[in-house]
């Protein structure tokens, strides 16, 4: 069963996220803020991050610094309702796989899961 960490400040977005993703097979952890999801990320070793890029405290920018600086290779799916360009280009030079803009479609996400677990590497 793959592993999915979901990273947002908002709880209605944590929760609909973990719901969706638990319904799908997958195995779901939720952190509400960078520093919860490094812990939840050491112990929990997930195969794709759900990041919220604008959150209180430590950033998602903030957070993906550190989980690079633990594991390189964990795929990591920004999210944001933020077009600034210049933090997606600083997590586009941190190796994030992909972004979605929120309000997200849930299909959209779903499939673009799918198509990161299902492929060769």
């Amino acid at each position: 069963m793959s592993k999915i960490l979901v990273v947002d400040d908002n709880r209605g977005i944590r929760l609909l996220l973990f719901e969706t993703l638990k319904e799908d097979h997958y195995e779901v952890e939720m952190a509400a803020n960078g520093e919860e999801a490094l812990r939840v990320f050491v112990d929990f070793v997930p195969e794709i991050i759900l990041l919220d890029m604008k959150m209180p405290g430590m950033s998602g920018i903030e957070t993906l610094e550190k989980i690079r600086a633990i594991d390189g290779r964990t795929v990591v799916i920004m999210m944001t309702a933020y077009e600034d360009i210049q933090y997606m280009e600083l997590a586009e030079d941190l190796g994030i796989s992909y972004y979605i803009s929120k309000p997200f479609d849930l299909f959209e996400l779903r499939e673009r899961l799918r198509q990161i677990l299902n492929s060769p590497g």
